[in-house]
């Protein structure tokens, strides 16, 4: 009886997926902004963001229109808070704009939060997608507006794994398919979790605590990740949390690479920190495939997932 339950709650969950993807779907030659909300990116970098843009045009068929809050003008700041709000904000309100896509990370996106109109981003089925300190700004939409953004770094056309990584983004924005959005996950506590997914990188995450910006974490599946940080950022981190009361309200925790932890200490050593913080009860799953690696699926915060042991991949 469970296993029948579950195989119809998986159809279904598949069949409102494509649907989802059928209306988001994108065709040739649609515009897509690029916007910097995080630290500016270095001068240096303008030979890369350069293949980015043809990449993009030439290998994906999309036409960038690039915000004028790229590069770094004054320490890590490509514009005030309220200018790369606005910069954001203009391309919410163009139509003509399909989706955006922040190319940016580091630590300062949390201060353009003030400034942005949650009544317009709310009226509007454009997504946003980024990673990292975006975290911020993704889960603060979906607290405000109920609407969903998409952890992942368009960057990774243009990084060590971008012939995939090519093929995966046009198949899920210009061909109705979603193998982007699939990523292979391993139980090792539990077997089944379903929730709507909240979080990302644990660090920018909790930037929010205490903030109106907070996403309601009951019954949610917390998504965890990280690039830097080692076991003394990871136990503090995963204390605030636990001394928050989150791990008493989600459903479940997802957890994505942790590239320093990882390379430092094995993959086992986050597991056996999550688990020791978290509590023996809650279903722990995790995915090599969510992070911040050049070969990084996307996730959509905001989403409803059902994750489950008979089936190891979503």
């Amino acid at each position: 009886m469970g296993d029948t339950c579950f195989l119809k709650k998986y159809y279904r969950r598949c069949m409102e997926d494509l649907m989802i993807i059928k209306k988001d779907q994108m065709k040739l030659g649609d515009k897509i902004g690029i916007v910097c909300c995080s630290n500016g990116q270095a001068v240096s970098n303008r030979e890369k963001l350069e293949k980015l843009h043809l990449v993009i045009m030439n290998e994906i068929g999309l036409i960038p229109e690039w915000s004028s809050c790229i590069y770094e003008k004054d320490s890590v700041f490509s514009g005030s808070a309220k200018e790369r709000a606005d910069n954001l904000m203009k391309f919410y309100m163009d139509d003509g704009i399909k989706a955006i896509f922040d190319i940016s990370g580091g630590d300062i996106a949390n201060e353009i939060l003030p400034y942005l109109d949650f009544a317009v981003i709310a009226e509007t089925d454009k997504m946003l997608w980024g990673y990292s300190d975006l975290t911020t700004i993704l889960n603060a939409v979906f607290t405000k507006t109920g609407k969903e953004s998409v952890l992942y770094q368009l960057r990774n056309v243009v990084r060590e794994d971008a012939k995939n990584q090519i093929t995966h983004f046009r198949n899920t924005l210009l061909n109705g398919k979603k193998s982007l959005f699939e990523f292979q996950y391993t139980f090792i506590q539990g077997k089944r979790m379903q929730g709507t997914v909240v979080g990302g990188n644990i660090r920018c995450l909790l930037k929010l605590a205490g903030t109106e910006y907070w996403p309601n974490m009951n019954e949610k599946i917390l998504l965890l990740e990280a690039y830097s940080g080692g076991v003394p950022q990871m136990v503090t981190y995963l204390n605030q949390l636990k001394q928050m009361g989150v791990f008493e309200q989600i459903s479940g925790i997802l957890l994505g690479t942790f590239t320093q932890m990882e390379e430092e200490n094995g993959i086992s050593k986050i597991e056996d920190l999550v688990k020791k913080y978290a509590g023996n009860d809650i279903p722990i799953a995790c995915t090599p495939e969510i992070g911040h690696g050049a070969d990084s699926k996307g996730v959509v915060i905001g989403k409803e997932y059902l994750l489950a042991m008979e089936s190891n991949i979503y």
